[in-house]
């Protein structure tokens, strides 16, 4: 009777265990999609573009260049075929809290000014993944002139 409910226990804790995974591994590649669908809406994706949001992912996920990279040339298949960033924002909607989709906000914006030029493109989507993870717009300005200044 103990080693069934030791085996149970053991299989659920190992089944959170990978779902935590999978949702975090999801959030990540969801959140580099969005990046990637800014740096390319402007019909440019220069080597400025990919170190900066290289160095984004890095700082942001934790993780090295190569698994960085990797994460960037998964996102950027994705976003080929891309057709609404509305499966990609309603994942981060469900999974993060207020504070971890305003940083994505603060990503997206830091991807739109890393070429040093706001596209109106660039601008009008930052927008719209702002309004579809529900960052008030208020937050969303202040993250832009941020952005801005740091550039």
């Amino acid at each position: 009777m103990f080693k069934s409910l030791y085996d149970k226990i053991v299989s659920q804790i190992s089944a959170a265990d990978i779902e935590a995974d999978t949702r975090d591994a999801a959030v990540r590649l969801a959140t580099a999609v969005l990046m990637v669908d800014v740096a390319l809406v402007d019909s440019r994706f220069d080597e400025t573009e990919f170190d900066r949001m290289l160095e984004l992912i890095k700082g942001h996920f934790g993780l090295g260049t190569q698994e960085a990279a990797e994460l960037i040339n998964a996102a950027n298949a994705k976003a080929d075929e891309l057709v609404s960033v509305h499966e990609f924002t309603q994942l981060l909607h469900k999974h993060l809290s207020h504070d971890e989709k305003t940083r994505v906000v603060q990503l997206l914006w830091s991807i739109a000014y890393a070429d040093g030029e706001l596209d109106k493109y660039e601008d009008s989507l930052v927008l719209k993944i702002s309004d579809l993870l529900h960052v008030s717009r208020g937050r969303v300005m202040r993250l832009k002139h941020d952005a801005q200044r740091i550039m």
